[in-house]
């Protein structure tokens, strides 16, 4: 069957079409986004302004034509930290539904983690033994950790590279205590979660998934997207350490010209890098491997699942 996820993201709206039916590999047929960062369209009240949710709407509409055009039989659709966190919400939820007809599913943190952790370990298998995955995404960091399909633990942190962007770095390069100032913040938001996970042991493997790692990966010198899902990918945190001041201080249209950077993604860049850096140094990794699935193959995977096998 083919199957559309639409996920409304704090960065992005995207639909991925995948053909995929029960115990078989989802495949990849089709890809629609547009970026809207909702992340940092939040007014001073915390709500989703009225040009906004004029662009969400307009957005979804498009996404869903896409959908048809492509003959998906079902779409799954739903939202994540900006939509969830937002102060109207409900009424954003509501236009949403009656302009366009879409029920948007609105994810808690912890959901997302989840079902970001069930697509890691689908994909690297239970030879990979104990996993430990982050994500960062436009407004919150998740991290989950298990041996299982369903994670062991799993939290989700106000720290997405597009929110901290607009919260803590204005300039363009950033100043230097601003940088210093979110790199506290980061530090302290992370080790409070630090004490759940390891009363579990350390990992057998660390993987990340998200635009934001594959950027930092690809800055680093890991292989281009276009080599294909299969080639490994790793970062390091040794080579985060020296990025981060080079990211730091570069201007946005310096840090666009970066192998794998867009320029709509080149503000948030290093904020992502200092959650990454973060992550990594408090949770001890000394590097981890870039997984190609995560959240909206999550939630093709829990689908299927619940799909008859006859």
């Amino acid at each position: 069957m083919r199957l559309g996820v639409l996920d409304v993201g704090s960065n992005t709206v995207h639909l991925l079409v995948v053909d995929a039916h029960p115990g078989a590999c989802p495949l990849p047929a089709h890809s629609h986004k547009a970026e809207l960062r909702l992340a940092e369209l939040l007014d001073a009240d915390g709500a989703i302004g009225a040009h906004g949710v004029d662009r969400l709407v307009a957005t979804i509409a498009d996404a869903l034509q896409a959908a048809e055009d492509k003959g998906c039989e079902d779409v799954l659709p739903f939202a994540t930290s900006a939509v969830r966190e937002a102060t109207n919400a409900d009424e954003v939820l509501a236009r949403v539904r009656a302009e366009t007809g879409v029920d948007l599913q609105v994810l808690s943190g912890a959901e997302e983690a989840r079902l970001t952790f069930l697509a890691a370990r689908r994909w690297y298998g239970w030879s990979a033994g104990k996993l430990l995955v982050l994500d960062i995404g436009g407004g919150s960091l998740e991290i989950a950790y298990g041996m299982d399909e369903e994670p062991d633990a799993a939290v989700s942190l106000p720290l997405g590279a597009g929110r901290l962007t607009a919260g803590w770095l204005p300039g363009d390069p950033p100043d230097q205590q601003d940088v210093k100032a979110l790199r506290r913040h980061v530090r302290a938001e992370i080790a409070r979660t630090v004490g759940e996970f390891a009363r579990f042991g350390a990992p057998d493997h660390v993987v990340a998934t998200s635009k934001t790692f594959r950027q930092l990966a690809r800055i680093a010198g890991a292989a281009r997207s276009a080599d294909g899902p299969y080639v490994q990918r790793e970062l390091s945190r040794s080579s985060l350490e020296e990025w981060v001041p080079k990211l730091a201080a570069m201007p946005m249209s310096q840090r666009a010209g970066l192998p794998g950077v867009s320029e709509g993604r080149a503000a948030q860049v290093l904020a992502g890098a200092l959650v990454a850096e973060g992550a990594m140094d408090l949770f001890g990794v000394a590097a981890l491997e870039i997984c190609p699935w995560a959240l909206r193959e999550g939630v093709i995977l829990r689908r299927l699942d619940h799909l008859p096998t006859a």
